[in-house]
Formats: C-alpha cells, structure tokens, sequence
C-alpha cells in the first residue's frame, strides 16, 4: 500500500499544505485518497463541488484540479484556522479566489441551507459521528449522477471487527449499512489510505 500512495507524488503545495494540517492536529486525506478525488472529479465533470472538512487545503486542492477551470468549490468547515490555512494553501497552488466559497460553521447547520439538486459531488471529512447526516444532506444536495464520499471510511480497521464499538466507528458502520441498502445508490469502498467510501446517486 505503501507503493500505492506514493504513486502520483506531491508537488510543494499539498505538502506544505499537509505539513500545516498535520502541524494542527487535522490530518488531511492522504495521497492516494486525494489522487482519487481529483480523478472523480475529471471523470464526472465536477463544476460545483461541497466539501465538509477543509482538510487545511489539501483535499481542496485535489479536488479543484480535477474540476473545471470555472467551477466553484464550497468548503464548509467549522474551524476558522483550517479555512485559514486551506486558503493559503489553495493561493500557494495557484487555484484563484474566485473558484471557491469558504463557509465556517457546523456542517449540520449550513448544509440544509444550500441548493437541492446543485451539486456534482460531495467529499465528507469532518466529524465522523455526523457521517449518515452528511449522507442524508448530500443525497439532497446531488444531482443524478453525481458522487458522495467519505474519508476515513475503515477508520483505522476499526470498522472490520465487530468487537471494536464507539460513536466514530458506530457511525461509519452505519453510513456503510446506509449506502449499502440504499436503491439510489451504487456504492464502492476503496481500500486508498483510511478507506475511501463512494457512491454514485442514480438518474
């Protein structure tokens, strides 16, 4: 796994970038997972992007490289430090003002207030006990065939063994179950980095 996140190695503005976040106590998406995003982003022709978790920028800046040159991301973070440093960050890459919208908030209090049906993707990496809110947030938010996905979805193998029980790992087990048995859904886990859960909202 080790060959597999060195892969596609990382240019001075997502490591410097990861290097603050993990300065800080917010470890971002690791290189695979990001490196993931940015291809789901290419492959569906992601415009309008909603990030829960700014990850410092780094999963910012994967995800704007795979949208188009004129979309927009909206990064919903509730910390203002992170969305500090996700905008130094996304400056340092090269990637303009005016491609993204910077939130700070509670997730759960500002995604209900954004457009239905408005967005290409949504990448949750903020507070695990909220992932199946997330999830509920993010189907409305969708438009047919646009892509949810979720960081840290093995949580560090705790998901795997059912001996293993707390509100973190609860929650991912039930945002899996969720996407699981949801008709609307096609679901993938993706063993890049912590786990990477996608699913692709059908027309």
């Amino acid at each position: 796994m080790a060959y597999v996140e060195e892969f596609l190695p990382e240019d001075e503005p997502l490591q410097d970038a990861r290097r603050r976040g993990r300065e800080i106590g917010a470890t971002p998406i690791g290189p695979a997972g990001g490196a993931t995003l940015r291809f789901v982003a290419t492959l569906i022709g992601a415009r309008t992007v909603v990030e829960v978790g700014s990850g410092c920028g780094v999963s910012g800046i994967y995800l704007m490289r795979g949208m188009a040159k004129d979309a927009v991301l909206t990064t919903v973070d509730i910390e203002p430090e992170h969305q500090r440093l996700a905008k130094q960050a996304y400056q340092e890459a090269g990637l303009g003002s005016f491609r993204t919208r910077m939130i700070t908030g509670p997730a759960l209090e500002v995604l209900p207030r954004l457009t239905d049906g408005a967005y290409d993707m949504v990448f949750c990496d903020a507070q695990k006990r909220e992932y199946p809110e997330y999830l509920t947030d993010a189907l409305r938010l969708l438009r047919p065939g646009g892509v949810v996905a979720f960081d840290n979805a093995l949580w560090g193998g705790q998901v795997a063994r059912p001996e293993r029980r707390g509100p973190e790992t609860d929650a991912i087990r039930e945002v899996h179950r969720m996407v699981r048995d949801d008709d609307r859904l096609v679901p993938l886990l993706v063993p890049v980095g912590d786990g990477l859960l996608c699913a692709v909202k059908r027309d």
